[in-house]
């Protein structure tokens, strides 16, 4: 029998591998593109660049040094050039995918990092394993340029688990929706009409701005935006002004906001301030066929009839009067319960008259 040699001999010891096999080795050398491994076989592993990492600048000298025990996974075993051929990214893979099977499975939440911006979605990795995050799935409202969540972690749960067809989905969305309304509802538990409350123009229409709360939106409509006339919300509030208001009303999940405070009331002593036969001055703000609105300050209007503007006959206000102009009238009516002050142009001139028939009779 012949004798075997002492390459046999070792060759005997040796556990045979096979390709997909993971096996454990000693890294024995370390390039910027290359690493060598000891694995207990007669041929050395190898695990290239592309094989460690999706990164193709990265220098591997800097993340293993001989010595270093790995893993990795068999991926082609060439004996005629001495080398097994190894993957450190496909086990990770492996073990990444376990991970996201047992979170789709536990529906856990995971936090990933955006690695790549793809068309309608984003690729985030959890270790080696990607998981596609659609753009629908991304956040409950519309995100017009998904480049601004590149690099950033978020987190997700898997709502598709099949890594076969390479489809394993995560959705975002379902976690702000969830978040959102548990602070919602948080939020609503502790507020009540009549509570101040500082906020955040969030959006300026024609008929009022929209001010977020802290995660709640609230209406300020444009009649509760002063005690005197707006016209127009934007040219009082423009996005991001800060506000304080008090809560209205609450209807269900709205919320009806003023700026209107009882102690800014300009009709708070309007009653002795403008009291029955006061001459009063102001400006004309508005009209209609019946008459013409005359702002006394801001939040105080009276209205002067058509009526009451001359003592000779007028068919309209504007036929005498315009927006802007100054006018002087005695007030004849007041009641402040109801804001409300009727003046009289007419009931002035005829004082003025019979001031002058007595300094006649004089």
């Amino acid at each position: 029998m012949p004798e075997e040699s002492f390459e046999q001999m070792i060759e005997a010891t040796m556990k045979p591998i096979h390709n997909g096999e993971i096996v454990e080795g000693t890294v024995i050398q370390v390039k910027p593109e290359e690493i060598a491994l000891n694995i207990g076989y007669k041929c050395d592993g190898i695990i290239t660049r592309n094989e460690y990492s999706d990164n193709s600048n990265l220098d591997l000298t800097t993340v293993v040094k001989p010595g270093d025990q790995m893993q990795a996974i068999v991926t082609k075993i060439n004996e005629a050039e001495g080398q097994v051929l190894l993957s450190y990214r496909r086990l990770e893979q492996e073990k990444g995918n376990e991970k996201l099977k047992e979170a789709y499975e536990n529906h856990e939440v995971l936090t990933g990092k955006v690695v790549k911006v793809l068309n309608g979605g984003l690729s985030v990795a959890v270790d080696e394993a990607k998981v596609f995050v659609p753009a629908s799935l991304i956040s409950d409202t519309y995100v017009k340029d998904l480049n601004q969540y590149n690099g950033q972690e978020i987190k997700f749960v898997i709502t598709e688990f099949n890594p076969r067809k390479r489809r394993i989905i995560g959705d975002r969305k379902q976690l702000l929706v969830t978040e959102k309304e548990a602070a919602q509802k948080e939020f609503f538990d502790k507020i009540h009409v009549g509570d101040v409350i500082e906020g955040t123009v969030k959006n300026v229409t024609d008929f009022g701005a929209f001010v977020d709360l802290g995660g709640v939106d609230g209406l300020l409509h444009i009649s509760e935006m002063s005690w005197g006339h707006v016209d127009n919300p934007k040219k009082i509030f423009k996005i991001n002004d800060k506000v304080k208001v008090f809560i209205k009303n609450i209807n269900g999940k709205k919320i009806a906001l003023s700026c209107k405070f009882d102690d800014t009331n300009p009709w708070n002593g309007a009653g002795e301030k403008y009291a029955i036969g006061t001459v009063v001055t102001g400006k004309v703000a508005r009209m209609t066929e019946f008459g013409a609105f005359v702002e006394l300050e801001p939040g105080i209007d009276a209205l002067l009839h058509v009526s009451q503007i001359s003592r000779d006959h007028v068919d309209k206000p504007s036929d005498v009067l315009s927006v802007g102009q100054e006018v002087s009238a005695k007030v004849v009516e007041i009641r402040p319960e109801e804001h409300k002050i009727s003046l009289s142009i007419k009931a002035l001139e005829s004082d003025d008259n019979t001031s002058s028939d007595e300094n006649t009779e004089e």
